[in-house]
């Protein structure tokens, strides 16, 4: 599986289980932490958990485990780091106040039609 191919797998599982917001950015010609990242957010911690939870359970069934799983337990924001491509799942007035789209304005947003 591709890098962009597994941003856009999460992508639609995030917009299966109601995220808002989601963004797929190529950061790949801007950085070497990562091909893509994902960016979506839910409107509580329990529905931040589920949104991760469901990345992770529909990832593994593919065969993909992420590296690094940070911020499961505040659930503000959750990052999964599958390597070349890094989840981020925020509560929205976290978002709000890290501003990563801001902060990677000069990636390219892919169109993923959702």
């Amino acid at each position: 599986m591709t890098a962009k191919e597994k941003a856009i797998l999460i992508a639609k599982c995030l917009d299966e289980k109601k995220a808002q917001d989601i963004k797929v950015l190529d950061i790949g010609k801007l950085t070497s932490i990562g091909d893509y990242f994902v960016i979506a957010s839910g409107t509580s911690v329990p529905q931040v958990k589920t949104l991760c939870d469901e990345v992770d359970k529909k990832l593994s069934a593919v065969g993909e485990e992420p590296r690094r799983r940070e911020g499961y337990r505040s659930a503000a924001w959750i990052l999964l780091d599958y390597n070349d491509v890094v989840v981020h799942i925020f509560l929205k007035d976290t978002r709000e106040f890290y501003g990563l789209e801001r902060l990677w304005a000069d990636a390219v947003e892919l169109d993923i039609g959702l």
